[in-house]
């Protein structure tokens, strides 16, 4: 299975109360892609982006369940490539059923990079769910706990100890950290214990700290507009670009006439131009022949008159 979905789904199974309404929730939408052909070859098509399949989902399933599950579904095809979306939801769907029958299992060992990705979809789900106030203080949590352990010998042999059970690494933990960080700070380091390496504890927190940072810069939609954007128009670009990246967007908005019209928005590396001048830019790009330069014409026709002529 993919290791980011195993994360994702720890995390919200971790967080849902709910375990029998939740594994019925994902068996239904398992039946539903099984069911319906026109949503599964829709859902299944390489040529859809990740981000319309989980336009579509999300739009379906949106009043119909609860929450977690709608979540966990829209994680899942986003993910992975269209023809593995109907094997994984499925996996997910199974998952949540174990543990609604009280077989949570706990993970199995992965490479170095699959573990690390398997704690990344953990953090993806946590992320989603904290302010970019607490994403920053995240940060500074995660990149203090990393420093501690890192310059106290004894500390870190005993957390990076493999042979050691993993409640105990994660008590040793709680007796540090509780009531002196967020909650959702604890529960990140808990499941690098659980869900990373252990000889890689420390190298997983720092990872944690770079991506922590990375989604706090995608968490900002910059907006450069021809004309102002009213409250209504706002609100509609902020709920497009939050299904575009999976989570709440703040928009920060620049006025900028020599645009003409629209607007180019910028959330993180990823860049949208809608503006009358860029499409005037590659109206001239696709019209003006490659090396033609003003007055070239002429000459070419001149160039090209048979020898002898007047």
């Amino acid at each position: 299975m993919n290791p980011a979905i195993e994360g994702y789904s720890a995390a919200v199974f971790q967080a849902s109360g709910e375990s029998e309404t939740l594994a019925a929730e994902l068996r239904s939408i398992e039946e539903l892609l099984a069911t319906h052909a026109e949503l599964r070859l829709a859902l299944i098509d390489t040529a859809t982006p990740p981000a319309a399949r989980r336009g579509v989902l999300s739009d379906l399933l949106s009043e119909r369940v609860s929450r977690p599950a709608s979540r966990l579904a829209t994680f899942v095809v986003g993910s992975v490539g269209g023809p593995e979306i109907p094997a994984a939801l499925a996996w997910v769907a199974t998952q949540a059923r174990h543990r609604a029958e009280g077989q949570d299992l706990p993970p199995q060992p992965l490479s170095f990079l699959a573990a690390r990705e398997r704690v990344g979809g953990f953090a993806a789900a946590i992320f989603e769910e904290v302010s970019s106030a607490d994403l920053e203080e995240m940060e500074d949590e995660l990149f203090r706990f990393a420093r501690t352990v890192e310059s106290a010998p004894a500390l870190r042999s005993v957390l990076t100890d493999r042979d050691r059970p993993v409640a105990a690494r994660q008590g040793i933990v709680h007796d540090l950290l509780e009531a002196k960080v967020q909650p959702e700070t604890l529960r990140l380091v808990d499941y690098a214990i659980a869900g990373g390496r252990a000889r890689d504890f420390v190298g997983t927190l720092d990872w944690l700290v770079e991506t922590t940072a990375r989604v706090r810069g995608w968490r900002v939609a910059h907006v450069r507009s021809a004309r102002e954007v009213d409250p209504d128009q706002r609100a509609e670009l902020a709920e497009s670009l939050s299904h575009l990246v999976g989570f709440p967007v703040e928009l920060q908005v620049t006025i900028d006439p020599s645009l003409l019209m629209g607007a180019v928005v910028q959330v993180g590396d990823l860049r949208v131009d809608a503006t009358t001048r860029a499409r005037l830019n590659a109206l001239r790009e696709h019209l003006v022949p490659v090396g033609w330069e003003p007055g070239g014409l002429g000459d070419a026709e001149s160039r090209s008159e048979p020898e002898g002529a007047d």
